[in-house]
């Protein structure tokens, strides 16, 4: 079992625990606090049915009462209409503001669960138990919290960092292989903003993590969050360097609004968006073609696409930029790789440049 600390000046400090089969051993359970013994197991349709008796199961023989929430599942549902369904189941649980929210699901659960806690009663503890892999590299990491609203994506959120994240590597194991391969959306980009070994231990080890080898695993999402572990000390509230880890999300936020939410997957969007902003900062002469081209290379090995092969809305993709939480003074501000390994945030582009990646997206067709 792997355990990484998130260390937060003036705020809590929490543990990443990462390992194989948690639920079914109990010696890393004393090492955790919690506020109660009374908490809400927040989940979905579809994790219910696979993995909510094991972890209800876990905390009731610990001495735990553990009441359950289910929403239904799916990115069309991470809405204010689910919160608020959230909301008044809780009060009929009869919470009060030492109750914990246990968040078990994908990045969908994690994020909307996050928010409730942040805002019910004016906040209350919450853990995060991931069961994607995007989920366990990335949204379950940080404390970002947030809902969709019709014209975009996560435009209603708060920062509120968990008081643990609990990754078990066996949930991985029921993963559909599409929901599996856009979480390696999220574990490139974070390989691609650190370069170095991270980048060269997914090079190395391509067939191993196509696989699901549970060793390799372990050690790529170990990497993934003590990286995200090391910009959030650094930067908590996306004032500065944090922002390097929308590396693809401008763009790939923007399609996700453009094509409806649910039909493009959360990590198959980085993706096209990291295609894209790779390409344009070859474009602007920030990158290079090679950093481009290996890019695109890596997304297409893990099964991750490199382009739409659909029509786009270009005006509904332009206006979500438009609306994007990181635009500033008007104008959509992206990141860019210079190299493996060194990032640049914050640089501003015109309209006209976004329109000519989006035509390479859609057309599959690249310099």
């Amino acid at each position: 079992m792997r355990t990484i600390t998130v260390s937060l000046p003036e705020r809590r400090s929490y543990t990443v625990l990462v390992g194989k089969s948690l639920w079914g051993e109990g010696g890393w359970f004393e090492r955790v606090s919690f506020p109660s013994r009374n908490g809400v197991l927040v989940t979905n349709t579809t994790i219910e049915t696979l993995h909510a008796e094991r972890v209800r199961s876990f905390f009731t023989r610990a001495g735990f009462t553990l009441g359950k929430v289910v929403v239904p599942d799916g990115e069309e549902h991470k809405n204010l209409a689910t919160v608020e369904k959230i909301y008044h189941e809780l009060l009929k649980l009869r919470l009060d503001r030492k109750s914990f929210l246990l968040a078990l699901g994908g990045g969908v659960i994690t994020d909307i669960t996050g928010f409730v806690a942040s805002t019910f009663l004016r906040g209350i503890g919450y853990y995060q138990i991931p069961t994607s892999l995007l989920a366990q590299v990335d949204s379950s990491i940080g404390g970002k919290t947030g809902v969709n609203l019709e014209e975009g994506k996560n435009l209603v959120g708060t920062f509120y960092q968990p008081w643990g994240v609990f990754v078990d590597l066996s949930f991985l194991e029921t993963l559909p292989e599409r929901e599996y391969r856009e979480g390696l959306g999220e574990v490139l980009k974070a390989a691609f903003l650190s370069g170095g070994e991270f980048l060269h231990f997914v090079e190395e080890h391509k067939e191993a993590i196509r696989r699901r080898d549970p060793k390799i695993l372990e050690e790529v999402v170990a990497l993934a969050v003590d990286f995200k572990r090391k910009i959030v000390e650094e930067d908590e509230r996306e004032s500065g360097i944090r922002s390097i880890l929308n590396y693809g999300h401008t763009i790939g936020h923007a399609l996700e609004r453009a094509l409806g939410y649910g039909r493009i997957r959360h990590g198959e969007a980085v993706a096209l968006g990291m295609v894209g902003e790779s390409l344009l900062a070859w474009k602007l002469g920030i990158g290079k073609k090679e950093t481009f081209e290996k890019q695109k290379m890596l997304l297409e090995d893990f099964g991750l696409p490199v382009c739409l092969n659909c029509s786009l809305d270009q005006r509904v993709c332009l206006s979500a930029l438009h609306l994007d939480k990181k635009r500033e003074g008007g104008k959509v501000r992206l990141v860019f790789l210079e190299d493996f390994g060194r990032p640049r945030w914050g640089v501003e582009v015109d309209e006209e440049e976004i329109t000519q990646i989006l035509c390479f997206l859609e057309k599959g067709v690249y310099p």
